[in-house]
């Protein structure tokens, strides 16, 4: 009898975990695409950064598809704490608990990893963060390593569809520094990091996948 009432316990903790934790319908809709693309270039790192991990559910997700990538997840202070009960549920032994990372700050980790993954965030944060984001990869990256970066850009100042256009709109009436950020831009920030582009990948839902490779 106490066994059952353990067990049932178990549950009602674990369904409480689930209910407090973020969920994104985008992070569902794009996680195969994503890891189609991910998929020719991961084959023999070991580690990888994810700069602002959201809901965790793509760190979840990938590190059950690369049982030997340590994936390491991380976003802003305020974020940690629903992202680290995603991983925590998961019990993945390739999926630490996640870090705090501000684009902003100067140090970011001491430690340096083979990839860098970023989706849906550099048209949240503003342009003097995103221009943060591409100073601090030279520090965390090591030589030979993999940028790829997931989300929706401009090309030659115009939107790729109607719909990113509003999009935009959307962004920028909620908080005026952000915005879908010019392809133009995020290229010549890379190539001042030391990135070159590898791939330009179209992706569903009017997105694109971004690969860049260090040079040195």
């Amino acid at each position: 009898m106490k066994l059952h009432l353990y067990s049932n316990e178990n549950s009602r903790n674990k369904s409480n975990v689930k209910s407090q934790l973020p969920f994104s319908e985008a992070c569902e809709k794009n996680k195969t695409p994503i890891l189609n693309v991910l998929q020719k270039h991961i084959t023999k790192q070991k580690t990888v950064l994810e700069v602002g991990s959201g809901s965790g559910q793509h760190a979840v997700f990938f590190a059950e598809q690369f049982r030997d990538l340590v994936w390491q997840s991380s976003d802003i202070l305020e974020n940690l704490y629903s992202l680290n009960l995603r991983i925590e549920e998961s019990r993945l032994p390739n999926l630490p608990n996640a870090m705090a990372i501000n684009v902003d700050n100067a140090v970011w980790s001491k430690d340096k990893y083979e990839l860098i993954f970023t989706a849906n965030s550099l048209h949240i944060m503003s342009e003097k963060s995103v221009k943060n984001f591409f100073v601090g990869i030279p520090r965390v990256l090591k030589n030979s390593g993999l940028v790829l970066i997931y989300g929706p850009f401009r090309y030659k100042g115009k939107f790729t569809t109607e719909s990113n256009a509003e999009f935009d709109n959307w962004l920028k009436a909620r908080n005026s520094n952000s915005g879908i950020r010019s392809f133009e831009l995020i290229n010549t920030l890379a190539q001042e990091a030391g990135l070159v582009l590898v791939e330009d990948n179209d992706m569903p839902a009017n997105n694109q996948l971004l690969v860049y490779a260090k040079t040195n």
